[in-house]
């Protein structure tokens, strides 16, 4: 059997309209910023992790000395004393 003798005839439907370029401008600027926001925010990631670690041991001195030392904490800052320090260290 086919379709001329039952007389069935497929349904068609409607291909969709494809929307216009200009709809598509704002969605690739938008691509665009996000994949700046994206690279920015790397970046900012990239550097804190290091500045962090940075004051972590400058704290850690500080208190390292101060603290547990006894020592003056405004000495932590001096040169001198970490020359004596490694002096002391290693027999200089």
């Amino acid at each position: 059997m086919n379709d001329q003798e039952t007389n069935v005839h497929p349904v068609l439907e409607p291909k969709p309209q494809e929307k216009p370029k200009q709809q598509e401008k704002p969605k690739s600027k938008r691509k665009l910023k996000r994949r700046w926001v994206r690279i920015i925010l790397w970046i900012l990631r990239a550097l804190l992790v290091p500045f962090l670690c940075a004051v972590a041991l400058l704290v850690g001195l500080w208190v390292g000395y101060a603290y547990i030392g006894g020592k003056s904490g405004a000495d932590v800052w001096e040169w001198t004393t970490w020359r004596h320090v490694f002096d002391l260290i290693f027999g200089n």
